[in-house]
């Protein structure tokens, strides 16, 4: 017999207190479509017959297709020493290091992670804990509307959407207005930008490279941007910044990112890690928690939350933040995964990915019709024009075992014939070769 914890009287009373009559009326507002068609489950089978199930329906996913998607997430090789070190037992069972004294290795970890986020995007100061790149950048948004006392925020289109979405979400509940610059032709209109900052700005958002792939500098906008006592934002791609300009040369004030590419693996959407660094002047409005290096009475080393301004430790209207989960597992992953590169082996890795990309331009550029979207310099991602729907190639293209990329109208509308291809170091030229040779038979 099933376990019912209330009796029906109580069912009532309960109802009633929160003003509906039946259970139906409680879960009104989900909509019929997404509410379970019945709740009359099958019999339990054993558990050799679940596991042959749930094995059938694996099989089902595609894992062999070669794939050139990216779009903010990326596949890039994580080596085995990630796994091996990061599963470790006092690693991998480790959690939230309240105490101190007993968390030195969890905490050594999360400070040298700090450190190495700090030294990549070229700022001051970083912190742990954050879900993911787009948690990072709402996250950003609020410490600039606290350190500024402002409410609104400008953001660049070429920002990726689904993390302008998050933006939108998560600011639901929030008195802050967005204001978005339309792109141009997959590039950041900087004119367009630098006009929509005023005094009533709190901070402007954009992302290098874009989404479209293209890297553009924006130290002209931060320094307007700081100039209306606003803050300068940038989203950045981890491995790219190995190469590239910093956020800290460009003077932005807080810089973001997705730490997916810093071995995390794709996991069909998670769980992923948000990476958050900015000047010591505004460390205090930063969430999550900051570990620091200390000594104790004896001399020696010892690592401390120095900061934690999280709900779980402080009053919540104190707190910067509703973040509880900890993402210290991820981040140590990134933090194997850069040691294990070092910074060499990281510009290797970026630049080897940006040669397969220009291989791949130049072959699939030959075929007849296909030409970039714009000629700003770019990464390891690119756009594409194509003399067809960028959908209906993705989908023929999946058939013959390759997915060519990411068809950019499904975020921006009118960019039908618009595809996002994106290569790393999974990809090779024989691969790419393959790619021109599919989209020739069928363009």
């Amino acid at each position: 017999m099933p376990f019912i914890p209330h009796t029906p009287e109580e069912t009532r009373e309960m109802l009633a207190t929160v003003g509906v009559r039946t259970l139906d009326d409680l879960f009104a507002d989900i909509p019929a479509s997404m509410r379970p068609k019945s709740f009359n489950l099958p019999k339990g089978q054993s558990e050799a017959a679940i596991c042959n199930y749930f094995e059938d329906m694996a099989a089902r996913n595609r894992t062999s297709l070669i794939s050139f998607l990216g779009a903010g997430f990326y596949n890039h090789y994580i080596p085995k020493a990630v796994d091996a070190l990061a599963g470790r037992s006092e690693f991998y069972t480790a959690y939230t290091p309240y105490q101190a004294e007993c968390s030195q290795g969890t905490l050594q970890a999360i400070f040298e992670f700090q450190t190495a986020v700090t030294r990549l995007l070229d700022m001051e100061c970083a912190n742990a804990s954050i879900y993911d790149g787009g948690t990072s950048m709402f996250e950003a948004a609020m410490m600039a509307v606290r350190a500024t006392k402002r409410s609104v925020i400008v953001v660049d289109e070429a920002v990726n959407p689904v993390w302008r979405q998050m933006l939108h979400t998560y600011a639901a509940g929030v008195n802050v207005t967005f204001k978005v610059v339309p792109q141009k032709n997959g590039l950041s209109d900087m004119d367009g930008l630098k006009a929509a900052v005023d005094d009533a700005t709190a901070a402007v958002i954009v992302q290098n490279p874009n989404f479209f792939g293209a890297i553009q500098d924006f130290s002209d906008l931060f320094a307007q941007a700081q100039a209306h006592k606003a803050l300068g934002i940038i989203s950045v791609y981890p491995v790219m910044q190995a190469v590239l300009k910093t956020p800290g040369e460009m003077g932005a004030d807080i810089a973001v990112a997705e730490g997916q590419s810093l071995g995390q693996p794709l996991s069909f959407g998670g769980p992923y890690l948000g990476l958050m660094a900015c000047r010591k002047s505004l460390v205090r409005q930063m969430p999550g928690r900051i570990v620091g290096r200390t000594q104790d009475l004896d001399g020696k080393t010892g690592y401390v939350l120095t900061l934690q301004a999280r709900e779980q430790h402080i009053r919540r209207a104190k707190a910067t933040s509703n973040i509880c989960s900890n993402q210290a597992l991820c981040a140590l992953r990134a933090l194997i995964h850069m040691c294990l590169l070092g910074p060499d082996g990281l510009a290797r890795t970026a630049e080897n990915n940006m040669a397969l990309a220009r291989y791949a331009v130049e072959r699939l550029t030959a075929l007849p019709g296909v030409r970039r979207l714009n000629d700003a310099p770019y990464g390891n991602e690119v756009a594409l024009r194509l003399p067809c729907s960028a959908s209906r190639l993705v989908n023929d293209l999946a058939e013959h075992g390759c997915v060519p990329g990411y068809p950019v109208a499904r975020a921006y509308p009118g960019m039908d014939d618009v595809l996002l291809l994106a290569c790393t170091e999974s990809n090779n030229r024989h691969q790419i070769g393959f790619l021109a040779e599919s989209m020739g038979a069928l363009l």
